[in-house]
């Protein structure tokens, strides 16, 4: 059984750790003042996350004692080198999204999984819903793609809102918070340097046990103390029995729509096991799923491929199909500039030193770096909202102790990582206000459901985890 302390881990680091600019009470004072001014611009003032990155970062750098024009350098650097490599990747991600919704292939997973579900199984298939539509599929896009699907399974199968929403919102969720393409993973592994096929692989063994306690376990119990009618805001017309055939003449496949889904998925797979298994790197065959499996081009090729068979298999035409892959960029801009801020912030920290100081401390302290990683993502997600701000942040401050780490290990701290992130959403994330918002509820029957479900979700991924790490 490996051990994953510090104390064992940091005696086979090498010399890659940054040396600290400034004495140890200086740098946490500087890493704690720029993370604190992250807060409360996004808390109180309202700020964007993208400017109050920007703040935080040059708060660390300053008050560590940098130059400021090194503090800038540092920022702009950590800005670029993410911005062109997880950005191209949340860029595909969402044209491939794009794909899926307007083609009318998510309705078809949808229809599929649920109208072939009984009502005892219905938590279970909406639970496997919103794990396959939130695979390449943004949290706030999937909701609200599912609503009308869970407003109208809970109005026929005469059953709490809640029993049937909690497990699509934690199929969600988890996606969101532990499988690659979206943006916190990708930046947890982009940060700490982890083969991102094995945290594939290893999202989705974590994902799939998490899901089910979070997701149709814990809603069979919430269901009883939060009994919500659906409302009749979208009606059978819209949805189920009778499709709208005027503006979805046609659909491509179920099995088509799950090909393409899964494509990207196999292709990075592919690569991981082809690493394991092939040990061969001249061999024809380890090239060929090196080159296919590399996110960039597995994402590319999918995109490519989504084309045909879901835009051409809806019947949409060349124009139609470039306008719906255009129009998938401006809804991410927003999201591709505050993953690239973070970049610049984690660069600072990283330059000034702060991660080889808390690996000392850490090594000392004998702490478990799967349990750090995942304190640091809950308290960063906690103060600010936002899994994604709590991500960058984490894994910024982890980058200093990945070193000595198994390639399995470090996929395991961004899955850690990415469990905390997601804890206990709360008033200051704006998940919780469309949560309550699409589900009718009141403050307190949100805390009771979702805040629940995502705080079980991220404790059960830790739970997971830190099983995982025993074997690996």
């Amino acid at each position: 059984m490996p051990d994953l302390s510090f104390a064992a881990v940091l005696p086979l680091a090498g010399t890659d750790l940054v040396e600290p600019v400034a004495s140890g009470w200086q740098l946490v004072v500087a890493a704690l003042g720029g993370i604190a001014l992250i807060v409360a611009l996004i808390t109180f003032v309202k700020l964007n996350p993208f400017l109050a990155l920007i703040f935080g970062g040059l708060t660390v750098g300053i008050v560590a004692g940098e130059n400021v024009n090194d503090v800038l350098t540092s920022f702009t650097t950590g800005f670029g080198t993410t911005a062109s490599g997880v950005g191209i990747l949340i860029a595909l991600g969402a044209m491939f999204a794009k794909l899926l919704a307007d083609s009318g292939g998510a309705d078809q997973i949808v229809d599929t999984i649920v109208g072939n579900a009984t009502v005892r199984t219905l938590p279970w298939a909406m639970a496997a819903v919103g794990a396959i539509i939130g695979l390449p599929m943004f949290f706030e896009i999937g909701l609200v793609l599912l609503m009308p699907v869970i407003y109208l399974v809970a109005r026929r199968a005469q059953v709490s809102l809640i029993a049937v929403g909690i497990p699509a919102l934690a199929g969600l969720s988890a996606m969101h918070g532990l499988v690659p393409p979206h943006p916190g993973p990708l930046t947890a592994i982009d940060y700490l340097g982890a083969d991102l096929g094995v945290t594939l692989a290893l999202g989705v063994l974590v994902a799939v046990p998490t899901v089910i306690v979070s997701g149709p376990v814990f809603a069979k119990y919430a269901a009883r103390w939060v009994d919500v009618p659906p409302p009749t805001t979208f009606d059978a017309a819209q949805r189920g029995d009778q499709h709208d055939d005027e503006k979805n003449p046609q659909r491509p496949s179920f099995a088509i729509t799950i090909f393409s889904v899964l494509l990207p998925v196999a292709l990075m797979l592919g690569k991981a096991l082809a690493d394991i298994f092939i040990e061969d790197e001249t061999q024809l065959l380890r090239q060929i799923l090196d080159v296919l499996g590399t996110p960039l081009v597995a994402l590319l090729i999918s995109v490519i491929v989504a084309m045909f068979t879901l835009g051409r298999g809806a019947g949409m035409s060349v124009p139609q199909i470039s306008k719906c892959v255009e129009s998938a960029l401006p809804a991410i801009a927003g999201i591709l500039l505050i993953v690239a801020a973070g970049g610049g912030f984690k660069q600072v920290l990283v330059d000034t030193g702060i991660g080889t100081l808390l690996a000392d401390w850490a090594s000392a302290a004998n702490i478990s770096v799967l349990l750090l990683a995942w304190v640091l993502a809950v308290l960063i997600r906690l103060a600010t909202g936002s899994a994604t701000v709590a991500t960058i942040t984490a894994s910024s401050l982890m980058i200093g102790l990945m070193d000595g780490l198994s390639t399995g290990e470090t996929s395991l701290v961004v899955l850690a990582v990415g469990s905390g992130s997601v804890f206990f959403s709360h008033v200051n994330d704006a998940g919780f206000w469309l949560v309550k918002e699409y589900f009718g509820l009141s403050v307190g029957q949100t805390l009771k459901t979702w805040s629940l479900m995502e705080t079980i979700l991220s404790v059960s991924g830790l739970v997971f985890v830190l099983l995982l790490g025993i074997v690996i």
